[in-house]
């Protein structure tokens, strides 16, 4: 675990490709201001590639390499100068890297701390080193890792402590949950002055959560409309009827679609497909899930019908959308089979859908 009053730790960070730049900006620079508040070099780190050449970032900018992979795993095994292991990703899922699988193995038997930022996360959780343990999920990801990772106590917070294993979503969650270990570290003091230093306003704790409040997203205070949302954000696989919505609400239909046009400019139904569109466009971009298993996973009755459905929303098909997201770099698609989902309920129904 990263406790005591250490002299120094050292921080390997393997960047994964189209890594989040601020995700790892946010992480690095507590480790710096730390050092500048603290008057010494406390800690220190190196950035680790495939190969040893630069890291193209999801926003295109490179970060340069300090070492190999190959030449990392043979420090690990020689020396125990690594205080903790980062893999640092982003949005996009990582493809299966055995040679990385093994550092992480060896790190672990070494008693190395790891930390994972992002899709990070996956790559340990792959690698059969988070299995049992609660681990910080970013929320566009969190279905498509409970399905492949049921051994995993996934959740939506922004970051989690659990043993010598540390997560965090992304964005800046880095940011909190290095500010944590450093508290662990040098206290509250050095980390309050981070804070004035970074104009943080406060550090998060574990826990809390990673999106908006649905009334901040949304920019709605109307009780039973944030009801009615909220049930439909949380049935977007399996929609349920708008009237059965409404009796949940506790004010008549009537009512609720005078308060969806006045709030949103839209009847429920027409906000409650939007919110199902925007889920399929994420999947489509962010996986390999066969068109009708994203149909599936948002509700629809048929691959015909979505595809109607979506062609009219954004003027393009589904597997259009794909495949302009994967010509432009944006995405680095899963292998379907990697996803564990042939067992699931998604699977089921998109065999009834098909038979």
């Amino acid at each position: 675990m990263l406790t005591a009053q250490a002299a120094h730790r050292s921080f390997s960070f393997y960047l994964l490709p189209d890594f989040s730049l601020q995700a790892f900006s946010c992480a690095v620079e507590v480790l710096r201001l730390a050092n500048e508040a603290i008057g010494r070099n406390v800690y220190s780190w190196q950035v680790i590639s495939d190969d040893g050449q630069p890291i193209l970032s999801s926003c295109r900018l490179a970060v340069s390499a300090d070492s190999a992979l190959r030449n990392e795993r043979e420090r690990t095994q020689r020396t125990n100068l690594t205080s903790a292991a980062v893999v640092c990703g982003g949005s996009a899922i990582p493809r299966p890297d055995r040679q990385l699988d093994a550092w992480l193995r060896e790190c672990r038997m070494r008693r190395i701390p790891l930390i994972c930022i992002g899709s990070g996360t996956i790559v340990v959780a792959r690698a059969g080193l988070a299995d049992g343990r609660r681990c910080a999920v970013h929320w566009e990801q969190l279905p498509l890792f409970c399905e492949q990772f049921p051994g995993i106590e996934s959740t939506q917070t922004a970051f989690e402590h659990d043993g010598d294993l540390h997560t965090c979503s992304g964005g800046d969650a880095p940011f909190d949950m290095f500010l944590h270990l450093v508290e662990r570290d040098h206290g509250s003091a050095i980390v309050n002055r981070i804070c004035e230093k970074a104009i943080a306003y406060r550090m998060r704790s574990a826990g809390e959560r990673q999106r908006l409040p649905l009334h901040s997203r949304v920019k709605l205070n109307h009780k039973a409309v944030m009801k009615v949302i909220g049930l439909m954000e949380a049935s977007l696989d399996d929609p349920m009827p708008v009237d059965d919505l409404v009796a949940l609400s506790g004010i008549s239909r009537r009512q609720i679609e005078r308060l969806f046009d006045r709030e949103l400019g839209r009847s429920p139904n027409r906000y409650y497909m939007e919110l199902r569109l925007e889920r399929a466009q994420l999947l489509l971009v962010s996986t390999n899930l066969p068109v009708v298993e994203v149909a599936v996973a948002c509700g629809f009755i048929s691959p015909s019908h979505f595809s109607k459905v979506y062609r009219e929303a954004y003027g393009c098909a589904p597997h259009q959308t794909r495949l302009a997201a994967r010509a432009d770099g944006r995405v680095d698609l899963m292998d379907p089979a990697l996803l564990g989902l042939n067992c699931t309920e998604v699977s089921q129904r998109r065999l009834s859908m098909t038979a």
